[in-house]
């Protein structure tokens, strides 16, 4: 089942999308609901990101390949770090470059998206606590990254979280292929299973330490092949049976 939040006349709903089209939902998907038989066209629509989290906890270096590139060791636990809930931003919209950021990175990721309260889930129940999965880009200003100790300016900006264009509840995780594309020219292309902490094992890992609440967001780290996009540009996420999530780039916003 796909879930989306989208806005239609000014109001914003949850509904269930079917091939070119939502049926409302009369809540969130993270309550019980009922189908409302509202249905729209996608195209009359404007999908949003498909939570609104109270923060996305974003895992680093959590595919073999990427580890490699960046000249990093495996780490012995996941690593794992914040965006707030402003760095969320939806389907089409705009990363903005943040002031002075001279190299602004795309990082596509499967992200899981928790369905109820998880605080020290075992490893083995993780599954139970996980609503769906969705397309995300963890956007990075990597001159600020190489300069700064914590990374809250380099990868907690505004707009620096896309999440969409749904979230897929009937999913398995464990081996999607990922194709991150920028003006349609692929650059980065792996599979899940190249992760070296599964989707499970950094739901139960993170909520040991932090509780997390319906909405809630962990991206599970990038493959190999990160790079630049600059203004203007065009960036997509594609992930195996979710969807494509696509956004557009614009240049450092003014100091």
């Amino acid at each position: 089942m796909k879930l989306a939040r989208f806005k239609r006349a000014g109001r914003i709903s949850y509904g269930i999308v079917e091939g070119q089209s939502v049926e409302e939902i009369s809540s969130t998907p993270f309550l019980p609901y009922e189908r409302t038989g509202e249905v729209y066209a996608l195209e009359d629509v404007r999908l949003l990101s498909p939570c609104m989290p109270s923060k996305v906890a974003a895992v680093a270096l959590n595919y073999s390949d990427h580890v490699k590139e960046m000249g990093k060791q495996v780490p012995v636990h996941p690593v794992f770090f914040f965006k707030p809930s402003t760095a969320v931003v939806g389907p089409l919209d705009t990363v903005i470059a943040p002031p002075g950021c001279e190299r602004l990175d795309y990082e596509g990721e499967l992200s899981v998206v928790i369905g109820s309260v998880a605080r020290s889930v075992d490893p083995a129940r993780a599954k139970d606590v996980i609503l769906g999965y969705t397309c995300g880009i963890d956007a990075t200003a990597r001159d600020f990254q190489a300069e700064d100790l914590q990374w809250g300016r380099a990868k907690g900006f505004d707009t620096s979280a896309p999440l969409g264009p749904w979230i897929e509840t009937e999913l398995d995780p464990v081996d999607l292929a990922l194709t991150t594309r920028v003006n349609g020219s692929v650059k980065q292309k792996g599979r899940t299973s190249s992760m070296v902490f599964s989707a499970p094992v950094l739901v139960a890992f993170v909520s040991r330490y932090v509780t997390l609440l319906p909405g809630d967001v962990i991206m599970t780290g990038t493959p190999a092949g990160i790079g630049p996009m600059g203004d203007g540009d065009r960036c997509t996420v594609e992930i195996e049976g979710i969807g494509v999530l696509e956004v557009g780039v614009r240049g450092p916003a003014e100091a």
